[in-house]
């Protein structure tokens, strides 16, 4: 694998970090290639939909993921600002099912994060002003749509943020357990 990616304590969670040309005009960066992402990863990934989000500081969206055959592989980058990106894998097959890791991305490194099926996905904006761009595999459906609340006390995710700036669908969210008990959406 080309040194400008790397794997997580997930192995399935893949950073790649894109190589910067710099001169007296300012900076150019190729943010992602397909050939060169299927060729360092092995990962077919497919862009259908991309979307973008501006978030305050201390704003926290997720923890989202689309159920069944809705679900989506998301290539997550900033363009401006920084957040702490959290990923926990809800695979009941995986060793590492109910673990959550956190990464910090920002509009210096310029680093993307790909978070393939079977993980939920939140972040925490850590900026006056965040604007993060985020590609999706497949396309959102609103009737797949869940959510994880943020501070489930069995995930015990440590957002480092007490009072966060949430949605009323975030606010009402399930928990890990009552995603699991009352609707079993978790992959594999």
């Amino acid at each position: 694998m080309d040194k400008q990616y790397k794997k997580l304590v997930f192995p399935e969670v893949i950073v790649f970090k894109p190589k910067k040309f710099s001169d007296l005009r300012g900076e150019f960066f190729e943010n992602f290639n397909y050939k060169k992402f299927k060729k360092n990863t092995g990962i077919s990934f497919d862009v259908m939909q991309e979307n973008i989000s501006l978030s305050k500081k201390n704003v926290i969206r997720g923890l989202h993921f689309q159920k069944g055959k809705h679900a989506q592989s998301k290539l997550i980058n900033v363009i401006k600002g920084s957040i702490l990106d959290i990923v926990v894998d809800i695979r009941k097959s995986s060793k590492n099912f109910g673990k959550w890791l956190s990464y910090k991305l920002d509009d210096v490194n310029n680093e993307s994060i790909y978070i393939p099926e079977g993980f939920a996905h939140g972040f925490l904006s850590m900026s006056k002003s965040t604007k993060i761009s985020y590609k999706v595999n497949k396309p959102y459906n609103k009737f797949s749509e869940c959510s994880i609340i943020w501070n489930d006390k069995d995930l015990s995710i440590n957002w480092n943020c007490t009072k966060p700036l949430l949605s009323s669908k975030d606010k009402l969210a399930l928990t890990f357990k009552k995603n699991y008990e009352i609707n079993n959406l978790f992959l594999h």
